[in-house]
């Protein structure tokens, strides 16, 4: 029990030095290699993600060795922390001596003026350093270790300031004969307390530290160094009077008791401090006692402008105080939000990568907070699309994703951008894994990592600015193909899956384009060949989906929505599965409106479908004659393959209204199908009387034989209905007193056969065949074959073929509406 109870309290104090070292939040690590080469290495002194040795190489690094090596200063390096320190106390020694020695002092002592030169020596040596730090990109975040870069932002920040405050003023007023005028460039040396004012900011940022605490050591800080100045500043305007005007000036008039001040430059030093100190709180906090007050007109003014400067000092140190009880500050809300997040870290004991990429990704997301969205949510919709459009367009306009894409598509995507900050070594993308946001590349660099099964990692590709990355899991719906890793600090702009989806829905023309884009970029890169297959896969896929949606709107009279899908470039000629185009419905339903619009757009009138139906024969066969008869106006025909079964199947039906839709829309009665039987024939012998009278007014004749030399009248007779074979012996006499031969050339004369020629042999290519030309069948196959010729102007012509490469040798073989092919000897 002894040995568990030891090993548990060795547990527990592990566990308490490791909670204690995740409550320090350091600046993120650069290190002095950003070559695309030694990426690795920056990711490992960005993050701490290195192995160790290279850490404590980067902790090592002699402060002085570097500069005489002429190697850059990393601002973690541990001499240069150390130095910041070192350099600090003087900061805050010259920040409060500068005021005193210029108010209490005319010309320092020996031992101050050896402690003020030591002093400027250091300040010397930090100036040289200075060259030689690097510093972080205000733009990039990226360190800058160039030596040049470094001296020339140094110059042009406040190298002058610093030099001149290191020159030895005091040396200076004594040589120059103890004028006046020198000992007010002192004041130069006041620009040092903003290394007070970074040492308070850091200390804010560290959770470590009560932010309470620090927050009142900053304020008491301001409070004393403002009552300081003003003490100094007070003395220094009741010295600059003669001596036998001492009376005459606010320390020389004063007598507190019955103790007097008349000879104040003779009073010890620190009494007349503490004197100056009191009359500066008091005049600052405004209580005014009366026992000391201002005497001459220059004290007055000074007082006045004190009085002024206090109230706004004032309501800075309320404000404060105010914010740090309602916690309202951003900075505290930084420190809360990390401290949770730590806490949650330690719970589940996360690794320290992990730990490193979240402590740095939140630091560097307060730093960054001018990117928030909260910062535009108060702006108008429009004001804030406007924004983003000359933020972000240029960059966008250059994706090659979105190649030929219209200015509207780009524009959409624009305003939904998110901008997102990532550090070296973050991993946005694991392979395998869904993914729902697609990113956009605008500054820094990454890179896509294959991983093997064995945990290998193999480099694909880099992706620098004006690249993309996840569009291939977004629209083709499959697994993140390739690890994405940040090499560089990167600036990227983010768009969510749905978002992109819903525009893509309005936008679907240049949704293909952005397919086919990624197709053409990708092609060199996809290791895996699914990928392009997937890819043109889901092209397919879409535009099946979008010819079902047009189909849709077109089938329920959408025509709004229609001319939406038709304006953002979807082909109106687009079949569905069954090769129906918009038009077919919209005739099959009637409706005139989209049939007309769609009339008006390049589409195929006479388009036929899996089934051999054109949109006019839909309009027929649902009643819509309104259609039909615009259909027909703009020439439509119906063009129905083996017309004669097709009538023959419609008088089977009994349908009398769609006979004569067919009949009265051109469709020639005497059509024959494989019997020969004419629809009069399947009529007579069904005994559809109705069918019949509709056939013989339309001109069917009663002398057509089939192919066991039946007529229709024959088949009336058979069938035995009376008033039929009335019709058909009536029809006979009217036809016979018009021609009084009944003979077969007769026939013909009364309803003669066409047949359609064409200028190729029937086996050729569809590619290869031409148009052809209707024509009535002679009594000769020699007439067809000329007449043939000499309308198709075919040179060298010489015999007609069938569909199935037969020779043609008598007429009587032909059927009227029959195919035929006019081919010469070679062919």
């Amino acid at each position: 029990m002894g040995d568990i109870g030891r090993s548990r309290r060795v547990r527990d104090e592990k566990a308490r030095t490791a909670n204690e070292e995740e409550y320090e939040i350091e600046e993120f690590r650069d290190g002095a290699i950003s070559s695309r080469a030694s990426r690795f290495n920056l990711i490992a002194n960005e993050l701490g993600l290195a192995a160790a040795r290279a850490r404590k190489n980067l902790s090592r690094q002699s402060l002085f060795g570097g500069i005489k090596d002429g190697i850059p200063i990393h601002p973690d390096n541990r001499w240069y922390r150390a130095w910041t320190k070192f350099i600090l106390i003087w900061a805050l020694y010259s920040s409060f001596f500068t005021p005193l020695e210029f108010g209490f002092f005319r010309g320092l002592p020996e031992n101050l003026f050896i402690l003020d030169i030591a002093g400027q020596v250091a300040f010397l040596l930090d100036i040289i350093l200075r060259f030689f730090l690097a510093y972080r990109d205000p733009q990039t975040y990226r360190m800058v270790y160039k030596p040049t870069s470094i001296a020339i932002r140094y110059l042009k920040s406040s190298f002058i300031i610093d030099l001149l405050g290191c020159m030895p003023w005091d040396m200076i007023y004594k040589a120059c004969g103890r004028k006046e005028e020198v000992r007010y460039l002192l004041w130069i040396r006041l620009c040092r307390v903003h290394k007070a004012t970074d040492f308070f900011r850091k200390m804010e940022k560290d959770i470590r530290i009560n932010y309470l605490f620090t927050r009142i050591i900053k304020l008491i800080f301001v409070e004393l160094y403002c009552t300081h100045t003003a003490a100094c500043i007070f003395y220094y305007l009741a010295t600059t009077l003669p001596p036998e005007k001492e009376g005459y000036t606010w320390i020389g008039s004063l007598q507190l008791g019955q103790y007097s001040y008349s000879n104040f430059r003779e009073i010890d030093l620190w009494k007349r401090y503490t004197t100056s100190l009191y009359f500066a709180i008091v005049t600052m906090t405004t209580v005014g006692y009366g026992d000391i007050h201002a005497v001459n007109l220059r004290e007055m003014i000074f007082v006045m402008i004190y009085v002024s400067f206090d109230m706004v000092l004032g309501a800075y140190l309320i404000g404060n105080m105010t914010a740090l009880i309602v916690k309202g500050s951003k900075t505290e809300k930084f420190r809360d939000k990390m401290a949770d997040v730590i806490k949650y870290m330690n719970r589940n004991r996360l690794d320290k990568d992990i730990r490193n990429q979240i402590k740095g990704h939140l630091l560097l997301q307060y730093e960054s907070r001018y990117t928030e969205a909260s910062v535009l949510q108060d702006i108008p919709i429009s004001i804030r699309a406007k924004i983003f459009q000359s933020l972000y367009m240029p960059y966008i306009e250059n994706v090659p994703l979105f190649k030929d894409c219209s200015s509207e598509f780009i524009n959409q995507i624009v305003i939904r951008l998110h901008e997102e900050f990532f550090l070296p070594g973050e991993v946005i993308m694991e392979q395998g894994n869904v993914v729902d946001q697609l990113y956009f590349v605008c500054l820094g660099v990454l890179e896509e990592i294959v991983i093997g099964e064995d945990g290998s990692e193999e480099t694909v590709t880099l992706l620098e600015p004006n690249s993309s990355f996840g569009e291939i899991s977004i629209l083709c719906n499959i697994p993140q193909p390739y690890t994405v890793r940040v090499c560089e600090l990167c600036r990227l702009l983010r768009l969510d899956k749905q978002s992109f989806s819903n525009i893509l829905e309005i936008y679907f023309y240049d949704g293909r384009k952005v397919l086919n884009n990624i197709l053409e970029g990708k092609e060199s890169n996809l290791r895996v060949k699914q990928l392009e297959s997937d890819i043109s896969f889901h092209i397919g896929r879409q535009e099946a989906e979008l010819a079902l949606r047009v189909n849709c709107a077109a089938y329920n009279g959408d025509l709004y929505q229609l001319k939406s899908l038709i304006r953002a470039g979807a082909d109106p000629n687009k079949t569905d599965y069954d090769r129906r185009s918009p038009l077919h419905l919209a005739a099959s339903k009637g409706y005139e409106d989209i049939t007309s619009f769609l009339i008006r757009h390049p589409v195929d009138i006479n388009i036929k479908d899996k089934f051999g139906n054109t949109p006019l024969l839909e309009a027929i066969k649902n009643g819509q004659d309104n259609v039909a008869a615009l259909l027909v106006k703009e020439g439509a025909s119906l063009n129905i393959d083996d017309a004669g079964s097709f009538l023959c199947t419609a008088v089977t039906k009994g349908d009398t209204d769609f006979l004569k839709r067919l009949l009265s829309n051109g469709v020639d009665p005497n059509s024959r199908d494989y019997d020969h039987r004419t629809p009069l024939h399947v009529a007579a012998s069904e005994g559809l009387y109705l069918m019949a009278k509709l056939l013989v007014e339309a001109g069917a004749s009663v002398f057509t034989k089939d192919r066991w030399g039946n007529t229709p009248l024959d088949e009336g007779r058979m069938c035995g209905n009376r008033n039929l074979i009335k019709l058909l012996e009536d029809a006979k006499s009217a036809q016979l007193s018009e021609f009084p031969y009944r003979s077969k050339e007769i026939t013909d004369k009364i309803h003669p056969k066409k047949c359609t020629v064409f200028p190729c042999h029937p086996w050729d290519a569809k590619e290869q065949r031409r148009p052809g030309i209707v024509l009535r069948i002679p009594h000769m196959v020699e007439a067809l074959v000329a007449t043939a010729a000499e309308q198709l102007r075919f040179v060298g012509a010489s015999c007609v073929l069938s569909e199935d490469g037969g020779k043609i040798l008598d007429v009587d073989l032909i059927n009227d509406g029959q195919k035929l092919y006019l081919i010469s000897e070679t062919q």
